[in-house]
């Protein structure tokens, strides 16, 4: 399956035959891993380790992200334009700017990000510089990796 674009990305389907809705997000590899929610795996009757049926394929529109609360609050005092460009853009140009504050690792970062995001926007910005969305050049979007089960650990011993 040939996806929109090679960072995230939100896909409907089935898992098991039960409808789900996820996005997918890049491996820092050039693919895409997904993360099946707790509510899609006991639909699906699914535990970690099964074999699933997957049918995917990419959304006709693409959600709108939640909106972090500092952010949210940030945009309702930041100046009209950035409140004007941040209503302008698309769903995933939203959701990379969410991912760029929220990729940082400290609080402080974060604070100062979103201060710097509604500058960028209150001057026309409509992405955030210097953000890889594919993950290829940055650790912060790479694919989590499973804990070994204690079956396989015991295999191991």
């Amino acid at each position: 399956m040939k996806l929109p674009t090679r960072g995230m990305t939100t896909v409907e389907g089935l898992i098991n035959g039960h409808p789900f809705q996820a996005t997918l997000e890049p491996d820092g590899q050039g693919g895409h891993w997904l993360k099946v929610d707790r509510k899609s795996r006991q639909a699906a009757g699914a535990e970690a380790g099964d074999d699933l049926s997957l049918d995917i394929a990419p959304v006709a529109e693409e959600p709108q992200p939640k909106v972090p609360v500092e952010l949210r609050k940030a945009l309702a005092a930041a100046h009209p334009k950035a409140r004007a460009v941040w209503s302008d853009i698309t769903p995933v140009a939203r959701r990379d700017w969410i991912q760029w504050i929220v990729s940082a690792k400290r609080e402080e970062t974060r604070l100062k990000r979103i201060e710097n995001g509604c500058d960028m926007l209150a001057k026309g910005k409509r992405r955030p510089c210097c953000f890889d969305r594919s993950g290829m050049y940055s650790k912060s979007l790479s694919c989590p990796v499973a804990e070994e089960t204690s079956i396989e650990a015991a295999k191991h011993r």
